[in-house]
């Protein structure tokens, strides 16, 4: 079969599995295979591929068929322009986190010195925002131990050990120190709606899914722990769910917070929000 073939016959066998993007996931799968940048199987349509090259092609179309995470297939993600490791032991990074971390480089314009990432997960939050602030101490947390050892090995890919440090906390109890910014993705999944998730995201681990039957559990204690880390004015910035922004927006009036906002998501949804507090 000629690389052209491959990918169509890939995509047809995606689309009968309700695999959303099915050409785009055939040509990640391919070039992946064939240790190429996708642009480049565009000009060798017509090459053919030997069996050496499709046997194992086919166990990875035949795993993505059945619902496993093309970034796990592949082993690696991409987020704010850094090739950051993934695989089952966090949640695959959304390209809502991506929109978050893009929200906070571009608003700080101010020297900023400590940060805390709760709930880190394979440390994008993190990661991404240290190679933004150099100057910048990183405290990545989470309350996972196969999370965290995800999130070190990807410190070390992109050699900024020597920046972020990273601890076991269930989000800021083990924690010390004032931080200028302390930053969340937390689990913001109700368990009631479990039967809603698709079979990608049920590959993720349910420590980083499900926060209980509200879903905002963990943000609205997070909320309540963060005054006593913040500096005068320090910022809390998180992303929230889907209906969340209304109960956790009055939640952050109540302790207090101030200069509360929130911004959209590319879709439209309410899904970060930003607030200082002192």
């Amino acid at each position: 079969m000629t690389v052209l073939e491959v990918l169509q016959a890939t995509t047809a066998y995606f689309n009968k599995r309700n695999i959303e993007n099915p050409r785009l996931n055939a040509e990640h799968l391919l070039a992946h295979v064939l240790d190429q940048r996708r642009i480049e199987l565009y000009l060798e349509f017509e090459r053919k591929l030997s069996e050496t090259e499709l046997a194992p092609l086919r166990d990875l179309v035949k795993r993505r068929g059945e619902g496993e995470p093309l970034q796990h297939l592949l082993g690696t993600v991409e987020f704010c322009g850094l090739t950051f490791l993934c695989d089952k032991r966090a949640m695959v990074p959304r390209p809502e986190t991506e929109e978050l971390v893009e929200f906070l480089k571009s608003d700080i314009r101010y020297p900023i010195s400590n940060i805390v990432d709760v709930g880190t997960g394979s440390g994008v939050i993190a990661l991404g925002l240290a190679a933004k602030f150099p100057e910048a101490r990183v405290l990545a947390v989470d309350v996972s131990d196969d999370a965290l050892a995800l999130a070190q090995e990807n410190a070390a890919r992109l050699d900024l050990s020597g920046q972020v440090r990273f601890l076991k906390s269930r989000l800021l109890e083990n924690v010390d120190g004032i931080f200028d910014l302390i930053v969340a993705n937390l689990p913001y999944i109700s368990t009631q709606d479990r039967h809603t998730l698709s079979r990608e995201v049920l590959s993720d681990p349910e420590v980083a899914l499900f926060a209980g039957t509200r879903g905002d559990e963990l943000v609205r204690e997070l909320v309540s722990q963060a005054p006593s880390r913040l500096r005068p004015g320090g910022m809390l910035a998180l992303e929230i769910g889907l209906g969340q922004s209304e109960a956790i927006l009055s939640a952050l009036a109540e302790k207090n917070y101030r200069d509360i906002c929130s911004k959209n998501d590319y879709n439209g949804v309410t899904r970060f929000l930003f607030a200082r507090y002192g």
